[in-house]
């Protein structure tokens, strides 16, 4: 999954990140509410946590044009403000949740989950092709009914995959959703994470996931023709 934190203090802003990134997530930074609005309507993410006190264009502002883009993505608002007014403006606006600075790491993660849990109108918990199976909730995945341990871009890459089951993947595609902003590498580091999950799930034979030449990667659980 892909993450966007909208937050100008730099050294809160990389202890998010690095607490989200070893959650398994990838995670785009915006240092102010101008690139985080550009960030937010460019990409396709599925959740944003944004602050409200921002330079260039203020938080409030930035939620209230992301929801006529976006009205599904989950809006986490992190913010100093904490009257009750403030709150309930910002819920009637589009947010979805609400974390008052100062807080600790572990309530924000917690409140990410629950919200990306909640997000499952549109998602499955759990996520199948064959023998194939990867749970979002505990970010476990088998294949055959044995566990198969993943690095988080692994991970990453396998779940962006079987979410799109059936679908072929163009190598940017992947990269946009699977890599933050930040990667500046040629798109042939997604064919390295797909040989070493071949290798992983023994996929040797490119039965599940197959390469379609010239264009990118599919999943399925259709025999070849």
């Amino acid at each position: 999954m892909r993450l966007l934190v909208v937050e100008d203090e730099e050294k809160l802003a990389k202890l998010v990140k690095r607490a989200l990134v070893a959650e398994r997530f990838s995670v785009d930074v915006a240092p102010d509410g101008r690139a985080g609005l550009e960030l937010a309507t460019t990409y396709d993410y599925d959740l944003i946590v944004l602050d409200l006190l921002l330079p260039e264009l203020d938080g409030s502002e930035v939620l209230r044009r992301v929801r006529r883009a976006n009205p599904q993505v989950p809006v986490l608002i992190l913010t100093a403000r904490d009257a009750v007014v403030e709150k309930v403006a910002h819920f009637e606006a589009g947010a979805d949740d609400y974390l008052t600075k100062p807080f600790a790491m572990a309530e924000l993660l917690v409140r990410v989950k629950s919200l990306l849990r909640r997000a499952t109108v549109r998602r499955e918990d759990v996520l199948r092709v064959a023998d194939l199976e990867l749970d979002r909730l505990t970010l476990q995945v088998r294949y055959r009914g044995k566990r198969v341990d993943l690095t988080a871009k692994e991970y990453g890459l396998l779940e962006y995959l079987m979410a799109n089951a059936d679908r072929v993947l163009s190598r940017n595609m992947i990269l946009d959703h699977v890599w933050d902003q930040s990667f500046s590498g040629a798109t042939n580091i997604v064919d390295v994470y797909v040989r070493h999950l071949r290798d992983k799930i023994g996929d040797d034979d490119q039965k599940l996931i197959r390469t379609v030449r010239g264009v990118g990667y599919v999943i399925t659980a259709e025999e070849p023709a």
